[in-house]
């Protein structure tokens, strides 16, 4: 990638380059992380702010110029890997921007995985899949994205703490940039699988530079304006307007390597008259400084030289100019034994000196007579081995290593050596002197190498680096650990809310919601009074007689067919399914949530019922079941009875009348009550009278059967998909109103949402279990008014009248 690629590593770890000699070592950083980083995702902008950003961002290459365009492919260019720091970067900026669900989607699309760990590399696919599925769902441009990316990595690393050690690197845009190749060497120390992009700096006229970019990682070049701009703005008070000169493959880097060629032309924004007032207010008070002796009498010599040293006022203060001497005043032997590790050569890479540890891990630098290119590669920069290629990255930090085949048999078991250091040309020699360390990441390598702490010279830091670095290694594979552990803990917490979700689903289905959540929370239910509810009853007609002649299983897929019938009903109307037993099944409606259409979402369900009847075939006949359906209207009181089976029970003489109802009701007919009949009474539904008859019990009452909606199609009623209910419209009478989805005119608007729900959702909600109750005589279908086919044995106790029907948990 470009800078931010490696910056990840260096803002991942939290050490200060400027401390490392003294020994000072940061604790990791994952804690001040996690917080940094959910304060920016507590200050999300909004959507509209964010796409004014981008296409300020488009109209900005515009102004610098027109770019080539980018195709990321994974298929098309050489892909490496990186560490998670930047996948997790890229996830708060979609989550920052558009929230968690935007970037849930993000990643589906890219089909990546759920967590990015910091210390973890992970392919460049996943980066360039997740940018790809950016660019689409956002509208906008690969190179506005990579840009907008860019500033957003600097902001993001910024306000995670890490400014300081990004100031100290320059005191102006040139040296900072100038000083990233030597940040990155350093944090490859740590990091071994980072892959650095490299970065050299020309100057121009009129204070324009060209920054030449190099990368493995083809097309992420228009990252660099995001970075170096917001950069320059922050830490340097300059206006950078970028541009591209040139984007082709570096010849003299090793492989495919894009080189990309900047045009940087900076513009200060200081106020130079608030500068020229701060000059003038310092001298005056220079002046001042001046004027107060500093003993009484004249001054001395010290006092004057001490004063024009602090106050600007002599050679010193003014220019520093160095003083070099006429000879080197240090002895040849003497050089190579406090530089232990420094080569140099001449233009044709022959060898004219080197230090004393330099000779004693390459035999034969000094001796042979072979080229410098000969017993080295270049790793970093990777150029090739010529004075001219290494002059242009003379800026950089090198590191070279040992060619295997040049060392002796014996060695070339164990690692090649490797130094890091600076390249420096003598003009007058015609020279080039490489002044370096070994590169050792801990004490492990160290005695790999076959090296000591004593062979590197006391004056160089490589010894506290190597010590800080093997406890710095200690605590990344300790924090390394803790996110794998972390992330397991996330994925077994996933699937606890599942199973937990299956649980709190199966106790929904068996009690009212607000119930079991009291039940869980250890309080007890106060049983509940309701003014009226609709309450429902229904049978299969000559039940006994199908069980005499058919096998249990055949009866158990019967009514598991019809009750999974009724349940998905009960979703669609929003009633409360009480229980089932045997064939029986019980609903109620305006219980345990009291609403005024209570009737009419009963009233509906019955017409559901009977309609899904039809679909359900007698395993003896082969032809369609019946069934006898009863509903009454009246008070009942409702609670929960019981510790160990707790049960959610409706008690009241409407619960007995309704089974009357029901059991003396006729086949595929929908009986009602009086107070039934008075609920639905103009409420769009088509009611004929049967009669007064005997109901055991209650004496003579006179009843109603329901017939139809007059408001609603049949398929509405069942709650079937509009696509569904388009093919069986010729079925519709022409004076019959259709609604989408409402059955009823005058309902409550939950109603209305009720009846809105998707019915494949039906399968999601609440259903209740079986249970035996209580509440009805075996008289009851023996003095019903129906015919002796009809007939059927109940399944129910048999007690004279029972107040109470009750629901099993």
């Amino acid at each position: 990638m470009v800078m931010s690629e490696v910056l990840c590593a260096e803002y991942t770890l939290k050490v200060k380059m400027s401390d490392t000699a003294d020994g000072v070592l940061y604790e990791p950083l994952r804690a001040e992380f996690r917080s940094k980083r959910t304060h920016l995702q507590g200050s999300a902008e909004g959507r509209g702010q964010f796409l004014a950003s981008l296409q300020s961002t488009s109209t900005a290459f515009q102004r610098f110029g027109k770019t080539p365009g980018v195709q990321l492919r994974p298929g098309d260019t050489t892909l490496d890997t990186m560490y998670g720091f930047i996948n997790t970067c890229l996830q708060s900026l979609v989550t920052e921007k558009f929230g968690e669900e935007t970037w849930e989607k993000l990643k589906a699309s890219a089909e990546v995985q759920d967590v990015f760990m910091t210390y973890t590399v992970y392919d460049d696919t996943i980066t360039v899949k997740l940018i790809q599925e950016a660019c689409k769902a956002l509208d906008v441009s690969m190179e506005a994205i990579l840009k907008l990316f860019g500033e957003y990595f600097f902001k993001f690393c910024k306000m995670s703490g890490y400014d300081r050690m990004l100031r100290t690197l320059g005191g102006n845009l040139t040296e900072f940039i100038e000083n990233l190749d030597a940040l990155h060497s350093y944090l490859a120390l740590s990091y071994q699988e980072m892959n650095a992009p490299s970065f050299r700096v020309e100057g121009g006229a009129d204070g324009a530079m060209r920054l030449h970019y190099y990368s493995d990682r083809r097309g992420l070049c228009h990252i660099v304006p995001g970075i170096i701009e917001a950069v320059a703005k922050d830490f340097f008070d300059t206006d950078v307007a970028m541009s591209i000169l040139d984007m082709n493959e570096e010849v003299e880097r090793t492989g495919k390597k894009e080189h990309v060629v900047f045009l940087v032309v900076q513009k200060a924004r200081r106020q130079i008259r608030g500068a020229k007032s701060l000059q003038g207010t310092l001298l005056r008070k220079k002046e001042r400084y001046l004027s107060i002796p500093v003993c009484p009498g004249e001054k001395s010599h010290s006092a004057v030289v001490r004063a024009s040293v602090l106050l600007g006022k002599g050679p010193l203060g003014d220019t520093f100019q160095p003083v070099f001497p006429e000879r080197l005043w240090i002895e040849e032997e003497v050089f190579c034994n406090a530089f232990p590790f420094h080569v140099v050569f001449d233009e044709a890479l022959r060898v004219k000196q080197a230090g004393v540890n330099i000779q004693k891990y390459v035999p034969g630098i000094l001796t042979q007579k072979f080229g410098l290119d000969e017993y080295f590669s270049i790793v970093h920069p990777q150029v090739t081995f010529n004075i001219s290629s290494i002059c242009k990255f003379i800026n950089s930090q090198f590191v070279l290593k040992t060619r295997r085949e040049m060392m002796p048999e014996a060695w070339k078991s164990q690692p090649t050596l490797k130094l890091r250091g600076q390249m420096i040309w003598m003009e007058s020699l015609k020279c080039m002197v490489f002044m370096c360390s070994p590169k050792l990441r801990s004490l492990q390598e160290l005695e790999e190498s076959k090296m000591h702490l004593s062979d590197i010279a006391p004056h160089d830091t490589t010894r506290d680096l190597i010590l800080l670095n093997q406890q710095r290694l200690a605590e990344m594979e300790l924090s390394c650990q803790l996110e794998k552990k972390k992330e397991e803990l996330r994925v077994l917490s996933n699937h606890l809310a599942i199973e937990k979700k299956k649980t709190e689903t199966l106790l929904y289905a068996m009690l009212p919601e607000h119930v079991a959540n009291q039940l869980k929370e250890g309080k007890k239910v106060a049983a509940g009074e309701f003014e009226t509810c609709t309450i429902l009853f229904s049978d299969v007609v000559t039940f006994t007689n199908i069980c005499a002649a058919c096998e249990p299983i055949q009866i158990v897929n019967m009514l598991n067919s019809m009750y999974s019938k009724f349940d998905r009903l009960t979703n669609i109307h929003d009633v409360y399914k009480v229980e089932t037993i045997g064939d029986a099944y019980m609903v109620v409606g305006g219980v345990p949530v009291p609403v005024e259409s209570h009737a009419q979402r009963v009233a509906n369900f019955a017409l559901g019922m009977r309609i899904s009847a039809k679909e359900v075939m007698n395993p003896v006949t082969g032809e369609p079941i019946q069934i006898r359906v009863g509903i009454h209207t009246g008070p009942v009181l409702a609670g929960v009875v019981g510790d160990k089976m707790p049960r959610y029970c409706l008690f009241g003489d409407t619960v007995n009348t309704a089974s009357r109802m029901e059991s003396h009701g006729l086949p595929n007919k929908v009986h009602l009550s009086p107070t039934a009949h008075r609920a639905l009474e103009n409420k769009g539904f088509e009611i004929v009278t049967r009669g007064e008859i005997e109901v055991k019990g209650k004496g003579k009452m006179t009843t109603y059967f329901l017939i139809r909606n007059l408001n609603a199609t049949e398929d509405e009623i069942m709650g079937r998909p509009s696509a569904l209910a388009d093919g069986k419209e010729a079925s519709t009478p022409r004076n019959q109103v259709k609604k989408p989805r409402a059955v009823l005119s005058n309902m409550d608007h939950h109603q209305q949402q009720v009846y809105n729900s998707d019915p494949a959702d039906a399968s999601d909600e609440v259903t209740l279990a079986g249970s035996p109750v209580a509440g009805r005589d075996d008289t009851d279908a023996v003095n019903s008014q129906s015919s002796p086919d009809e007939t059927k044995t109940s399944a129910f106790a048999s007690d004279p009248v029972l107040s109470a029907f009750c629901a099993v948990l």
